[in-house]
């Protein structure tokens, strides 16, 4: 899929397993967006109803399975960290022929036992309800650089800092803090898959400084994001 290009809203019988080799991926359903780099997969149950955007060249690669089949048991959208051999039983899964003989259902199998030990390591944002909330959001959307405090950006909604701290826990389960983090996180994979130089995504994003994004990056996933960027490049 090309960068910026979209899927519409649908649904499917069967559960999936959504994975992008290269570029990001990132899958919205009424309860928020959840977002993929190459060393991640999301699961969307069956019946869901969701939509697909591609951040950067985005290599799409889909495994369906029936809805009586749920290795993960989940009812609800999941990002699932994928290590290398993960990913090797993806590309090897998608690739033609999909015929069913033996050879591609011990290769399933063996990619069912990956899913069921890959743990959740998720870069989700829930979807605010209140109107206040909505409205924070959106701003922050708009300019994650935004640094402004809870109290100051009450004040443009008619919302104190309590009643915004209450709703993010009981609309989003989580505090602002993390919201905003995980907010900037899907800013700069976005833009780390459209080849945006790290110094500049780390200024756009709203981080004190480079090494305070590294720092960030590396600790929810694993590795840098030059390193990310590199690694995207050469898929």
């Amino acid at each position: 899929m090309p960068a910026g290009a979209h899927i519409d809203a649908h649904r499917h019988d069967d559960h999936q397993i959504v994975y992008a080799g290269r570029g990001v991926l990132s899958v919205t359903t009424g309860a928020g967006t959840w977002v993929a780099p190459a060393t991640r997969a999301i699961w969307i149950p069956a019946g869901t109803v969701h939509r697909h955007l591609a951040h950067g060249e985005l290599d799409l690669h889909l495994v369906g399975l029936p809805v009586t089949e749920n290795p993960l048991r989940l009812d609800a959208p999941a990002v699932l960290a994928v290590g290398p051999l993960l990913r090797e039983l993806i590309l090897a899964y998608t690739r033609e022929p999909r015929d069913d003989g033996p050879e591609r259902r011990r290769l399933r199998a063996v990619l069912l036992d990956q899913l069921r030990i890959s743990p959740q390591q998720p870069i989700h944002l829930p979807a605010p309800t209140d109107s206040r909330l909505v409205a924070v959001c959106a701003m922050l959307h708009r300019d994650p650089s935004d640094d402004r405090t809870l109290a100051a950006l009450g004040a443009e909604v008619g919302a104190s800092e309590r009643t915004l701290t209450r709703l993010f826990g009981s609309d989003l389960g989580m505090t602002f803090p993390q919201w905003r983090t995980q907010l900037r996180l899907y800013h700069a994979l976005r833009l780390l898959a459209e080849d945006v130089a790290v110094t500049v995504v780390a200024h756009r994003c709203g981080w004190s400084s480079t090494s305070a994004f590294i720092s960030v990056f590396r600790g929810t996933f694993g590795h840098t994001p030059g390193a990310y960027r590199a690694g995207t490049r050469a898929r």
